[in-house]
């Protein structure tokens, strides 16, 4: 608990660092891999981000290739996606604890990557909310600050790369779980353009696709060249390459922002100036930048309210098809339970907003027909305290704070276009705040461009304390 960080393999490296490091056989593989499991048991018994480890060999369908790109890299898996021989309870205990009879297509693709999970990492009851506590697994807490949430959905993993016990792991978003835990823990989380990566198993059967895979990481680099490799490995058709983003674009952007809550919800005075501080820095960087308004019309929060009372209704109602018969629908938790009465008590009102955010996702946010890019709050306020989206709140109040806090991450799952979220901003005790880039369906390669360019410009602590990976080398996540 005493040591420094540079007493493991892990050293201080992001993952790019690292993969230079494997290339001059500074360290091993297996150096990393001990390195990491080391790490992660010691951080969780102050952070609880881990569901269960992985054993060296485990995912037996889904071999790793020594000539990958991130060969020997270690990294952790959301426990929603199936690993072979183990249970995804996906937070909840409502679903059975069997296991998986094969591993899913994206851990597959992460593996043909050579990225090596250790462990599956914590989320909240499917997902639903955006702080990562259950009722199964208890609660995430934020290494920036112990008695602050995660956030959500991708909290558990989140915790794990903010707190230096892998550099990159595995996140996904259907209405800001990459987004909104980055934002918390002071990484960069890059939402991805709609069918970029292998989608999760069964979102094809949604009215609208508003789930996205992808990775958390502490630096641009990484998320750059993690996507770099990705969209090499399997290129979608119709979709624009990104290709290796290493240096800033040159164009000048029509850049917008915006501080504005979707349908005039609250944004709080801290938020609403790193957003500001944002646009300023762009504008020195030398793009056009404008205020604009919020790009979705007024009845967008409800209609997207009334989509995700369906998700919870087709988890609460429909569970043992997607979990087997031993799905127990009465042991779901009050948030869930809730939305799924609202879904049936609501139904009326589910054509209307379901052919509405069919018309988004079709031709996306008309803003860009006149910006390259909108820079947003990711949240509207920063992490919240542990208990404040917790499993036990009553459901008005839970209903009420979410919208408080996640109203502005859900259009781009939507629409389907990519978003970046950024720790540009800072509360006056030096957590985190996040700060979103929007930008075109097919253009991450632009939103990387600028991310690097605000990185250089405005670097971010890597770590919540001053240069210190693990945090739990350093003693600071003591007691």
């Amino acid at each position: 608990m005493d040591t420094t960080a540079d007493d493991d393999a892990l050293g201080r490296s992001d993952a790019t660092e690292l993969l230079e490091r494997l290339a001059r056989r500074e360290v091993s593989a297996a150096e990393l891999r001990a390195a990491a499991t080391a790490r992660a048991e010691a951080a969780d018994a102050h952070l609880n981000a881990v569901v269960r480890h992985l054993e060296p060999g485990a995912i037996t369908d889904a071999p790793l290739p020594d000539d990958a790109p991130f060969a020997g890299l270690p990294t952790v898996l959301k426990d929603n996606e199936a690993v072979i021989g183990h249970p995804a309870l996906s937070g909840s205990w409502a679903v059975p604890d069997t296991p998986s009879p094969a591993s899913s297509p994206f851990v597959a693709h992460l593996r043909r990557l050579g990225l090596d999970p250790i462990a599956c990492s914590t989320l909240p009851e499917f997902g639903i909310t955006a702080s990562t506590e259950s009722s199964r697994y208890g609660a995430t807490r934020n290494p920036w600050d112990t008695a602050r949430s995660a956030g959500g959905s991708s909290g558990g993993s989140a915790a794990l790369v903010a707190a230096g016990v892998v550099p990159i792991g595995h996140a996904n978003d259907g209405g800001g779980s990459t987004r909104i835990p980055a934002a918390a823990c002071g990484l960069v989380g890059l939402k991805p353009t709609r069918g970029r990566l292998p989608d999760p198993v069964g979102v094809d059967r949604l009215p609208v696709q508003i789930v996205a895979q992808g990775v958390l990481t502490r630096t641009v680099r990484d998320t750059a060249l993690f996507y770099a490799h990705a969209d090499r490995l399997a290129p979608v058709p119709g979709l624009p390459a990104i290709g290796h983003v290493t240096a800033p674009g040159t164009r000048r952007l029509r850049v917008g922002f915006c501080t504005s809550g979707v349908r005039g919800l609250p944004i709080s005075a801290d938020t609403i100036a790193a957003v500001q501080r944002t646009a300023a820095l762009c504008e020195e960087l030398g793009h056009d930048v404008v205020e604009v308004r919020p790009p979705v019309d007024d009845r967008f929060a409800g209609d997207f309210l009334r989509f995700w009372e369906l998700m919870a209704l087709l988890l609460h109602r429909g569970g043992r098809s997607l979990y087997g018969p031993a799905f127990d629908p009465t042991r779901v938790e009050i948030v869930t339970r809730g939305l799924s009465d609202r879904a049936r008590r609501n139904a009326q009102a589910l054509p209307g907003a379901l052919r509405r955010l069919r018309a988004l996702a079709r031709r996306h946010e008309p803003c860009f027909d006149e910006l390259d890019v909108l820079v947003t709050p990711v949240s509207g306020h920063p992490a919240p305290p542990i208990g404040w989206l917790g499993p036990d709140v009553a459901f008005r109040t839970h209903l009420v704070r979410l919208i408080q806090f996640a109203s502005m991450t859900p259009v781009q799952n939507v629409s389907g276009s990519p978003a970046i979220a950024l720790p540009l901003g800072r509360t006056a005790d030096g957590r985190p705040i996040g700060v979103q880039l929007g930008a075109r369906f097919g253009h991450e390669r632009t939103l990387l461009q600028l991310a690097l360019a605000l990185e250089e410009a405005a670097p971010w602590p890597l770590t919540p304390t001053a240069g210190a990976v693990p945090l739990v080398a350093t003693g600071v996540l003591r007691g």
